[in-house]
């Protein structure tokens, strides 16, 4: 193709999935998709190649591959347009279970596969043993809430109403859930539509989807082949009460990379392990930030990017180890990892480490017995630092790594549930000292108004975000209980607690290192 013709299509399908995204918040139910937006959309050709995604959220984005994939192999490798398979399976494409993932086939006017679109939205609770479906003391995934292997929703252009109902029914709060996911049928509606409209448009469609994704090829490979070639290795072990060590090997040679996790500890039974689409997808992201961000995100992108793992490890969990915190925890902390390990390889060009989790706060009650309050479940993932870059100073309050969300406004959070929002500040000074000095981290300090369940799953609350080329690190997150009379208790990183009305917690986010000697 010429460049400006490879440049329409490349935009054009990039719209398919952002359209798709828009259609799926403005229709969505729940807060954390409507005004959060925890949810993103690709679209992917006949052979389930992605060709295109939105500038969503990367730990949906880089997994979903393994999701069109399992969908596909379910039903004899290619579904028929018009039909939409619903699956959330960590260990069938999955990431954890309260990311439901919708795969659509679309066809043309003569019923030709055109290819596929997919969505991905996080439901706020999929049943499990706490509201919120990430329950701390999960030790298998049983624990976490109901897992649904790729099963068709749509058949022929008729959704199964009992699959829905049967969804719906598993979770505390059954009427969101079945408004959340006809926004998610809603914006694969969406995006067939659109996407019937690029190939109308197009002569060669499948011709035109490969060429945007050699072209990513290149244009990855040359940025790899500027870097120096060796090999760089880097370990750092998650904030549990065992301690679990991740360890990653980078090599560059020539115009490609490897990274090999051997040495990673076994899988626990906790919710800390990640699913091995979940560890490919932090290696992308960090590949993608240091090279060349701006190539068109798709399957080319990673072509010339070996992921190794070795099943049954903190990285590529088997079943039946929970992994609720493993896609947003531990994501994170691989991220970091192999960021450490191009860090070392060129610190000149690597900013330094962002806050490194996610701050995920649950809250929640299943709304049953006398005079308890109506059920809800509340989910917020909290902003962070970002670490100071090579050439400027890193963001406050801002969302890094593996996700890309917003905050819940207090508007919005007070109105669908029974939260007062106390406080909602600036962490001052929590970035680490620079030449580019890290970002500043946040404080979130929610009071419940009816007695509930909280959860939390975070990380750097022992170290902060390391700094590079003589900054300073981060300083690590709080988390805190504030009781009825005033008095304080420090949290751990993880845990799930019984909460009385009047009660807070205050999350006192990381911020982010610092870059060059200050």
């Amino acid at each position: 193709m010429d460049a400006a013709a490879l440049e329409v299509v490349r935009h054009a399908l990039a719209g398919v999935a952002e359209e798709m995204g828009a259609a799926l918040r403005h229709t969505a139910v729940s807060p954390n998709i409507k005004e959060r937006a925890d949810c993103s959309a690709a679209v992917f050709d006949a052979v389930g190649t992605m060709v295109a995604q939105a500038e969503h959220i990367p730990v949906h984005l880089g997994s979903m591959p393994a999701s069109v994939a399992a969908a596909l192999d379910a039903f004899g490798g290619a579904l028929a347009p018009g039909d939409q398979v619903l699956l959330n399976d960590p260990y069938a494409g999955g990431n954890h279970l309260p990311d439901l993932t919708l795969v659509a086939a679309v066809g043309d006017d003569e019923g030709r596969l055109l290819g596929y679109v997919a969505n991905r939205a996080h439901h706020a609770d999929v049943g499990g043993a706490a509201p919120g479906s990430m329950p701390a003391e999960a030790t298998e995934i049983a624990m976490e809430g109901l897992r649904i292997p790729p099963v068709r929703l749509v058949t022929g252009g008729e959704v199964r109403e009992d699959l829905l109902r049967f969804v719906a029914a598993a979770s505390r709060t059954p009427e969101e859930r079945l408004g959340d996911l006809r926004a998610q049928l809603a914006a694969n509606h969406v995006g067939a539509r659109r996407l019937r409209e690029v190939d109308a448009r197009t002569p060669a469609l499948a011709a035109a989807m490969a060429a945007v994704c050699d072209y990513s090829d290149r244009r990855v490979r040359r940025a790899l082949a500027a870097l120096p070639d060796g090999t760089w290795t880097r370990e750092t072990s998650l904030e549990v009460a065992d301690g679990a060590r991740l360890r990653a090997a980078l090599t560059v040679a020539g115009d490609t990379v490897t990274v090999d996790f051997a040495g990673t500890d076994p899988q626990l039974a906790q919710g800390i392990n990640a699913v091995r689409a979940v560890t490919v997808s932090a290696v992308w992201f960090v590949v993608r930030l240091l090279t060349d961000p701006h190539a068109p995100p798709n399957a080319g992108c990673y072509r010339a990017v070996t992921v190794r793992t070795e099943p049954g490890t903190l990285v590529d969990a088997q079943f039946p180890a929970p992994v609720a915190a493993g896609n947003v925890e531990t994501s994170q902390r691989i991220a970091d990892l192999v960021h450490g390990c191009f860090a070392v390889a060129d610190p000149a060009r690597t900013p330094a480490a962002s806050q490194g989790t996610m701050n995920n706060v649950l809250l929640g009650t299943a709304g049953a017995g006398a005079g308890s309050a109506r059920a809800f479940s509340y989910y917020e993932t909290i902003a962070g630092g970002e670490g100071g870059t090579p050439h400027r100073p890193g963001m406050s309050a801002v969302h890094t790594g593996m996700t890309n969300t917003r905050n819940t406004p207090v508007e919005a959070l007070e109105l669908a549930y029974p939260l007062r929002v106390r406080r909602a500040a600036l962490r001052r000074g929590s970035g680490g000292a620079g030449a580019q000095p890290g970002g500043d981290g946040v404080v979130r300090e929610l009071e419940v108004l009816a007695d509930c369940t909280l959860t939390l799953q975070t990380e750097r609350r022992a170290q902060g975000p390391w700094g590079v080329a003589g900054g300073a690190d981060g300083a690590p997150g709080e988390n805190v209980l504030v009781r009825r009379d005033g008095s304080e208790e420090r949290l751990p990183a993880k845990g799930t607690w019984r909460l009385r009305a009047g009660e807070r917690v205050r999350v006192a986010t990381p911020g982010g290192g610092g870059w060059g000697t200050p």
